[in-house]
């Protein structure tokens, strides 16, 4: 799997405390400015003035994680409903707005949070900020609203899970990777539970988490925080905090005592394919200090071509056609480090889970060399600087650090955790996190013939 820039650079945030108001960040990775408005929204902006353009986000507190039981679905169904009217704006106008101003914008939901943004130009900046803080608390919704975008998610759902062997066979495996915790269930719902989905259900959600003191506004591009102050405190500062906005503590996932697995097959998948996800530390959930060595791991067993999995799997033993490993450990909950590999035509699953299982051992065993350490070093820290051409891998990588627990500092100082990681930090992690008891074996395979 080719190595992801934001799973990569925001896997390895360890949370401290919260910047104080107004507080700037020292000089760092992107050096941010930040301030909190009285209402309690916290503003970060990232200065980068090579052309006039903004990318303009609202990230609230709130996923699919918070969503009451047996209302899977609702907070990807209320990101839709925020394209719906408010007094001030028609129906469906709000993109069309942002468009005829020369801009995009799009918004989307994760377990942990959900998100707003417009690229516009700099001197269009003042429009969607007055627009997102409208539809923050004076959403308008009928019946026919509700009806209409319920069936455009099921229709969404159809395509993009229903329909496709692999997002049945995704959903299947992350459901058995929890026994109880609610990232096991699905980011868009479960059909049966987008179906039931009310007016009443989605304007309980949106009254309770909309709200400035559950959000976190952050601006990059060509703009300072004194620049964008006062159109935050125009536009932003006159909500005021929804004092019964709270939003609750995680389950906690029970200890798991056996190792799981899902077998699925499909006349329309091709080839079988092979994948092993493990419960694993992050920024919110246990050893938070294993994050940036648990990259590392991912890097040297699956960064591409030079990885141990790569080598070892394709090019010495044949037994794969493809083989890798990623980590995801910017959440609130439990993280996950996941293995894969397609079997080669002469080999099968049960061949290619014995050399996985090998080469973790090895790890474990032996370490890693000097020589793989340093790639993935470098790899990591050159990953940092290409962050910081873009205005929008910038601000994405903040708000999905901030509403996992880390801080502007975190981002920050990002390099300098990467530095420091060391050989033994690999081991101590891959040791603690390669635990079967803590994993799901997935095999996808193309159904039998009788």
């Amino acid at each position: 799997m080719p190595r992801a820039l934001l799973p990569a650079l925001t896997a390895l945030l360890l949370p401290l405390m919260l910047m104080l108001p107004t507080e700037r960040a020292q000089a760092g990775l992107f050096n941010a400015e930040t301030f909190t408005l009285d209402n309690g929204m916290e503003v970060v902006v990232i200065p980068d003035h090579r052309a006039p353009v903004v990318v303009h986000m609202v990230w609230y507190r709130l996923g699919a994680a918070d969503e009451p039981v047996g209302s899977s679905g609702v907070a990807h169904f209320l990101e839709h409903l925020l394209f719906k009217g408010t007094d001030k704006i028609a129906p469906g106008d709000f993109s069309k707005i942002v468009a005829a101003n020369g801009g995009r914008d799009n918004a989307f939901t994760s377990l942990d949070y959900t998100a707003y943004f417009q690229v516009i130009a700099r001197d269009r900046l003042d429009l969607v900020m007055g627009m997102e803080a409208d539809r923050m608390v004076n959403l308008q919704l009928d019946e026919d609203d509700v009806r209409t975008e319920r069936d455009v998610v099921l229709e969404e759902r159809r395509q993009r899970t229903d329909s496709r062997p692999a997002g049945q066979f995704g959903e299947q495996a992350r459901a058995a990777l929890y026994l109880q915790h609610p990232y096991g269930r699905p980011v868009i719902g479960w059909a049966e539970e987008i179906e039931n989905l009310s007016l009443d259900d989605a304007m309980a959600f949106y009254k309770r988490y909309y709200a400035p003191n559950n959000a976190i506004l952050i601006v990059a591009g060509d703009i300072t925080a004194a620049d964008l102050k006062p159109l935050a405190e125009k536009h932003y500062g006159i909500i005021s905090a929804n004092p019964d906005t709270e939003v609750a503590d995680l389950p906690l996932e029970p200890p798991h005592r056996a190792a799981r697995r899902v077998l699925h097959s499909d006349p329309r998948v091709a080839v079988t394919s092979w994948q092993r996800q493990y419960l694993a530390d992050s920024v919110g959930w246990g050893d938070r200090s294993r994050s940036a060595p648990l990259n590392f791991l991912a890097e040297i067993l699956g960064g591409g071509g030079t990885s141990r999995l790569y080598r070892g799997l394709v090019v010495d033993q044949g037994v794969a056609v493809s083989a890798g490993a990623w980590y995801s450990g910017v959440s609130r909950g439990p993280g996950n480090f996941g293995l894969y590999a397609t079997p080669a035509p002469d080999s099968d699953t049960a061949t290619v889970e014995a050399a996985m299982d090998a080469a973790l051992a090895e790890i474990i065993a032996n370490g890693v060399t000097d020589a793989e350490l340093e790639r993935a070093r470098t790899g990591l820290l050159a990953d940092a600087i290409y962050a910081r051409d873009s205005l929008s891998t910038g601000a994405r990588i903040f708000g999905n650090a901030l509403t996992a627990g880390a801080t502007v500092d975190d981002v920050e100082s990002w390099p300098d955790r990467v530095r420091a990681v060391t050989a033994d930090d690999i081991v101590d992690a891959a040791r603690a996190v390669f635990r079967m008891e803590r994993s799901v074996t997935a095999i996808l395979s193309p159904e039998k013939k009788s």
